[in-house]
């Protein structure tokens, strides 16, 4: 029964392995006040005292999915900026650089992630970015965004940290600014490379 509950990860190694264990593991064990029976239970390799919980989390970000109120309204506005999107099972797909970016229906979004809609509010405190290597490539973004029916939230200027940015919102109202921020390194294949801010 508990290896049927555990849903575990083991990870072998040639000395020992490895069980990581995921919270609602440890919760269960806690409810059950599992103190000790377990060599009954487990194989030598599984037993508690070599166990524990593993909490890493690779810094990256592998899609951002775009709730939109109409996807094929939303395709055509990102397809016109020069995107190439997939539309798989009404969800589309666009590469973005070594991530993708995702639109899918607000209402189908909401319902999968637990939460409730929050009709007229798609900022939600989040915006993303796209840094480019010039101020003439933010200018030139900015007016292909509003040709193809984007609203340009915040037209291009000096910011406070040296660089060149503005903002403009897609049809369903998401945020994305366009900057030029010499102090961040862009690799030729467009990733970004944060600076050592000497920082804590």
């Amino acid at each position: 029964m508990w290896l049927n509950l555990l849903e575990r990860a083991v990870r072998s190694t040639s000395a020992t392995t490895e069980v990581v264990w995921t919270f609602s593991m440890l919760e269960q064990v806690r409810d059950a006040s599992y103190q000790g029976s377990h060599s009954s239970v487990f194989p030598q390799q599984f037993r508690l005292p070599q166990c524990h919980y593993i909490g890493r989390v690779e810094p990256r970000v592998s899609l951002i999915t775009l709730g939109v109120s109409d996807l094929a309204r939303a395709r055509a506005f990102y397809e016109k900026l020069g995107w190439h999107g997939q539309e798989v099972e009404e969800t589309v797909f666009f590469q973005a650089g070594g991530m993708a970016l995702v639109l899918w229906d607000s209402r189908k979004l909401a319902a999968d992630a637990g939460v409730s809609e929050r009709v007229g509010d798609a900022f939600g405190g989040i915006t993303l970015a796209h840094n480019v290597r010039t101020e003439t490539e933010v200018d030139e973004i900015l007016g292909t965004a509003e040709a193809a029916g984007g609203t340009v939230t915040k037209p291009a200027a000096r910011t406070f940290y040296g660089g060149y940015a503005g903002y403009f919102a897609d049809p369903d109202g998401h945020v994305r600014e366009i900057a030029h921020n010499p102090g961040f390194e862009l690799t030729p294949d467009g990733s970004l490379v944060l600076p050592d801010f000497g920082g804590s």
